[in-house]
Formats: C-alpha cells, structure tokens, sequence
C-alpha cells in the first residue's frame, strides 16, 4: 500500500474512504459508553484498553482500518498497538469531534 494511507487524514475524508472501500472497518476506539451517545453508522467499538480484542474480530491483517476516537490521541496509540499486532493497514483519522456527518445514538 503506498505510503500516503499512513499518513493522519480528517475524519471526514477517513470515513468517506472507508465508505468506498470494500471490506474496510471504521473503527472506534472510545469507552463503550462514548460510543452508545453517538457514533458513526457501520463503526465497530473496540475500546483502547480492549484493543488485543481486534485479533480475535478480523484476523484477516491485511484488512483496512479506519481508525478513529473523540480527538485523535487514543486513535494514534490504537494504531500503534495494532501496527504491533501486525496489523498493516491501520490509519489514524482523528477524533469524531471534528466529524461533520449524522451520528447514531443507541
């Protein structure tokens, strides 16, 4: 993959490149109860803290990670965490503060 999907996006462009990307996962490492008070539709939660979690919800590692948390700090350490985990295309797109599109409530 080339260097530039490494590289910090905003979290719109993030979300609206995982939309068009087959087989892509938006994922959204804030507290479970973050999550439940707005998300971004098709998001899966996977907490920082629960981030060894990922390996037994998408083994495949070659998968596309769009990585997201309320400011873009925990994003960066998950995607630090997971590029440890193997993991080769996980990318930051910062915190959903800075989102512009719907959020889902559960």
């Amino acid at each position: 993959m080339s260097s530039e999907l490494f590289e910090k996006t905003s979290i719109d462009t993030g979300v609206s490149r995982f939309r068009a990307a087959e087989g892509a996962v938006l994922l959204d490492v804030r507290t479970p109860e973050e999550y439940r008070n707005g998300h971004i539709s098709g998001s899966l939660n996977i907490p920082l803290d629960d981030i060894r979690n990922i390996l037994s919800i998408i083994s495949d590692r070659d998968t596309l990670l769009f990585v997201h948390c309320r400011s873009g700090m925990r994003s960066g350490k998950a995607v630090a965490a997971l590029k440890k985990l193997g993991y080769k295309n996980a990318l930051n797109i910062g915190g959903i503060l800075d989102y512009h599109g719907a959020l889902e409530k559960d």
